[in-house]
């Protein structure tokens, strides 16, 4: 292998090793300000880590699964299923956001 070669791998092993740090730590970082909403999302549309019956992001099987959640902006998930002038915050029924997995509205089996 060239003295040019090894240049060029190592340049670009240390560019790929560059990025994994930085998605790394920007990740968290989109996260600040944001607050775990559970039982607001539609079926396929939490985000990751939701309880049991679901894998990762976008794995939830049913609407508002109460124990799938979604981040919102911090404060906000109080806000939803209650009575707004906001369309966004309209939940069907009496459901409402929840800080903590509901026990409702959950996969069957």
């Amino acid at each position: 292998m060239s003295a040019k070669t090894k240049v060029m791998t190592s340049t670009m092993v240390a560019g790929a090793v560059a990025v994994a740090l930085s998605a790394s730590i920007s990740a968290p970082a989109a996260a600040a300000g944001k607050e775990k909403c559970y039982g607001i999302s539609l079926a396929g549309q939490n985000d990751c880590a939701a309880g049991p019956g679901t894998t990762c992001a976008g794995t939830s099987t049913i609407d508002y699964q109460g124990n799938a959640w979604t981040l919102v902006p911090k404060g906000d998930c109080v806000k939803y299923g209650v009575e707004s002038q906001e369309a966004k915050f309209e939940l069907p029924g009496e459901r409402q956001g929840s800080l903590e997995a509901l026990k409702r509205d959950l996969p069957t089996g």
